[in-house]
């Protein structure tokens, strides 16, 4: 980013950072039009910034900017979801089916029981967040095996508009499903013993359960 007005790249990426967490955990509701004013004394940094990180999350379909009024918090519409859950069983499935295809990814298969494990811990956490970011990984981690650059940002920008409907249902259900995490595992387990029929339709069906529950 060209700095044009003497502020710092840190101190837009604070705002952004800041309210995107906010619109994630959900004490961003849909519909709200946040001011860049308030936000700027939230973050303690002038209104240049907090117009820059508006920019960008506009740009993820997270906010619609208003001039003069501010930004609009988007909803996620039960339509959009499903064609979200839709569109990442493609992509995934592609990744799965790519990754073993190729020689044993140690390393990967070392991440994903990481991840699973780090679930597991969380499941008796209220850290709704940190769970969300745990499922974002876990499944972000073989997209970037399959080593398509075009598929992860498009993968990243789906999960971004995503995460809100993710958090909303783990706090509907009372925190992160132990389902969740057994679905993960298998999944995991059909990845290391290099089943790719049983892998795509273990994620496929765990995706779905995924969408029926953002419903509810």
């Amino acid at each position: 980013m060209v700095e044009t007005t003497g502020i710092t790249p840190s101190a837009s990426r604070r705002v952004y950072e800041h309210v995107k967490r906010r619109l994630v955990d959900g004490s961003l509701e849909d519909g709200v039009l946040l001011s860049e004013g308030a936000v700027a004394d939230e973050v303690g940094v002038s209104r240049t910034p907090v117009r820059e990180a508006f920019l960008l999350l506009e740009g993820e379909g997270l906010l619609a900017l208003y001039p003069k009024r501010g930004a609009l918090v988007l909803p996620v519409g039960a339509r959009e979801a499903r064609d979200m859950y839709d569109a990442r069983a493609l992509v995934e499935g592609d990744a799965v089916r790519t990754v073993l295809a190729r020689p044993r990814d140690a390393a990967l298969l070392a991440d994903l029981r990481g991840i699973v494990a780090e679930q597991r811990h969380l499941q008796a956490s209220d850290d709704l967040v940190a769970a969300a970011e745990a499922d974002r990984r876990l499944h972000r981690a073989w997209v970037a095996a399959a080593g398509n650059q075009v598929l992860l940002r498009f993968f990243d920008g789906l999960r971004d508009r995503q995460d809100r409907v993710t958090v909303a249902t783990m706090r509907r259900g009372g925190g992160l499903p132990a389902e969740l995490v057994d679905e993960h595992e298998a999944i995991v387990d059909a990845v290391d013993a290099r089943d790719v029929d049983r892998a795509v339709a273990l994620l496929a069906a765990h995706l779905d359960r995924a969408r029926v529950a953002g419903e509810g």
